[in-house]
């Protein structure tokens, strides 16, 4: 079996199967993953005050081993904010190679000139060129977003920006999210030898809580009251305080109101988690560098620094290892010639079937 079988997923969580084990190291499959869904998504490319003065420059590549697209952010003199495609419109060459401050972009191959907005500007030698310049000639300008302290942007997203983030702008957005500070010393990257799909699929089900995380949240989080809901690209996680526990001062008419919340759990499709916590957030990013090898970076924005080593959001690396182990057993496990697929729990693996539903149609 392999990706020329179609992958079904039943939209009833009562009768539907998972994803099958081949899906989850198939090379063909990854490949295409990328273009169906990884080029098609949404993806959070840098902080929003990363490119401040007029004339900044600052190239990146977004999700690098996996899609790998060289991109540049500029600001122009009139303060606006553009995300480019860093690739000369003549012969290909990378425009920008490093982050400074210039007045024009000029590919040093054959001195094609751009403005900071992507426009072309000028050529050399090309007198007697028919038909030229046209629109072609500018570097492909991104949709660019800004949501509390980050920048968003995509190659083609599948749905617009508003419809994606709204459900945590909901939820959130009564924090001042523009003054979380970002904290270095908490966050790092973990290389993961699994499938990137079995990383998601272990983030969004409520099952293996009290099994994988026994002493590490048990203590913090009362798993009976533990839910998930669901939205249009992404669902999240409530993760409900055991009596004591330091929870969310949630302001009057917020849709939570009254409940003992101390995380909200985001997930967006198809690879971002925003985790908030009252101390502040920790946002995973999960990038393939492979269909067995993943890389999964954990940023720390800080809000309330007091609160810091309370509750369900003390020990993130802790839970970060127990995680990996059994994510790493479980891609051990799904390449058994003797593994089909599973079924889920209706009640404890509501994410997890939303996630394969989402990747289900968009594979498609």
């Amino acid at each position: 079996m392999g990706m020329t079988d179609p992958i079904e997923i039943d939209p009833d969580i009562h009768r539907s199967h998972t994803l099958p084990g081949w899906a989850y190291g198939d090379p063909a499959l990854h490949e295409r993953q990328k273009e169906r869904v990884f080029a098609r998504s949404w993806q959070l490319v840098a902080p929003a005050d990363s490119v401040r003065a007029p004339g900044h420059v600052q190239p990146l590549t977004l999700m690098e081993g996996c899609l790998d697209e060289p991109l540049v952010l500029t600001r122009t003199d009139d303060g606006a904010l553009h995300c480019l495609s860093n690739v000369c419109t003549h012969r290909g060459a990378l425009v920008v190679e490093g982050e400074g401050h210039v007045r024009f972009l000029r590919c040093r191959y054959h001195g094609r000139k751009f403005g900071l907005n992507g426009c072309f500007q000028s050529m050399p030698e090309f007198d007697g060129v028919e038909g030229f310049p046209t629109e072609d000639d500018d570097l492909p300008a991104l949709p660019l977003e800004r949501w509390g302290p980050f920048l968003f942007t995509g190659l083609d997203p599948a749905q617009p920006f508003a419809d994606w983030i709204g459900p945590v702008q909901e939820r959130v957005g009564w924090m001042p999210l523009d003054q979380f500070r970002y904290d270095p010393t908490h966050s790092r990257d973990y290389l993961i030898d699994a499938n990137w799909a079995l990383y998601c699929d272990n983030y969004l089900e409520e099952f293996h809580i009290p099994f994988v995380h026994g002493a590490s949240l048990t203590g913090a989080l009362d798993y009976d009251t533990y839910r998930t809901e669901r939205f249009a690209w992404g669902n999240l996680q409530f993760g409900m305080g055991s009596k004591g526990e330091p929870g969310f001062d949630l302001p009057a008419g917020h849709p939570d109101e009254g409940e003992p919340v101390v995380a909200f759990y985001f997930w967006l499709f198809p690879n971002l988690m925003l985790n908030f916590y009252p101390w502040g957030l920790s946002v995973n990013v999960v990038r393939p560098l492979g269909a067995k090898r993943t890389r999964v970076s954990f940023h720390s924005w800080v809000w309330k620094e007091e609160l810091r080593g309370e509750g369900a959001g003390a020990d993130l690396h802790r839970v970060e290892m127990e995680d990996e182990e059994v994510v790493e057993s479980v891609q051990r496990g799904v390449r058994s010639r003797l593994y089909r697929k599973g079924r889920f729990s209706p009640r404890r693996e509501v994410g997890t079937h939303h996630f394969h539903e989402l990747l289900a149609r968009m594979l498609s």
